[in-house]
């Protein structure tokens, strides 16, 4: 383990199936990543945490419902609360929603259709911890895979988020918002969103998908980097 790189955990649920390419994805990013199983006791030791795509626990009751209730979500919750990174994709977008930790909910995908492919989103906000190595209205080319991924938030909660700058990113086409470029339905297509303290993202396309040239895709290292450097930053806050 590097000394100097940021300690990332990965966090493992039953039904966890994007664990390998998450740790592989925050090695590339300059982390120190670490598996952390749904049960694991808490530890002090980590600068940051990704929840993976998968099916937790067989997405059971809806997704993320049961996951919610993991012990490993008690250190997530006071991670989140230290101001420390926490990123959660597609099943772990749907976990942060259920704990709470992010505004809003998910609905089935409006065509009622599992889809997978690359879409194009647009950075929308760069006043979170995920967004230091791009600019407002970056657009990036990055997978989806989801059944469950039609963003929902009433319209106040919509209104409050859109001014505090909690939109993360939008689906496109070459920098375009509309209709046609929404592939699940999401509420004013909005494919990823932070808490007000912008330290959690909670996204549904993978950039541990799109990290090298072979993927057809590096637009998702962004993201991941950021995510690094902003556990640097925090860790450096905290020990101060």
């Amino acid at each position: 383990m590097t000394v100097d790189r940021p300690n990332i955990g990965v966090a493992i649920f039953p039904g966890s199936n994007c664990d390998a390419d998450s740790l592989h994805g925050l090695e590339l990013a300059g982390a120190n990543a670490i598996p952390v199983w749904h049960d694991h006791p808490e530890t002090g030791s980590l600068d940051g945490m990704m929840i993976p795509g998968g099916f937790s626990y067989g997405d059971y009751l809806r997704t993320g419902a049961i996951a919610q209730f993991s012990t490993v979500m008690d250190l997530i919750r006071q991670m989140a609360d230290d101001g420390r990174p926490v990123l959660g994709v597609c099943n772990g977008f749907q976990i942060l929603l259920e704990t709470g930790l992010l505004p809003g909910g998910m609905l089935r995908n409006r065509d009622m259709k599992f889809i997978c492919r690359t879409v194009q989103i647009r950075l929308e906000s760069t006043g979170n911890s995920f967004s230091n190595q791009n600019a407002s209205g970056d657009t990036m080319r990055i997978p989806i895979a989801h059944g469950e991924g039609n963003y929902y938030a009433d319209p106040k909660t919509l209104a409050e988020m859109n001014s505090n700058g909690q939109v993360a990113f939008r689906y496109c086409d070459n920098g375009i918002v509309g209709a046609s470029t929404n592939p699940n339905g999401s509420s004013e297509s909005i494919a990823g969103v932070t808490n007000a303290a912008g330290n959690v993202l909670g996204m549904m396309p993978h950039p541990e998908r799109a990290l090298e040239p072979q993927l057809g895709s590096t637009d998702g290292l962004g993201i991941m980097r950021s995510m690094v450097e902003s556990c640097i930053s925090s860790r450096a806050a905290i020990n101060v």
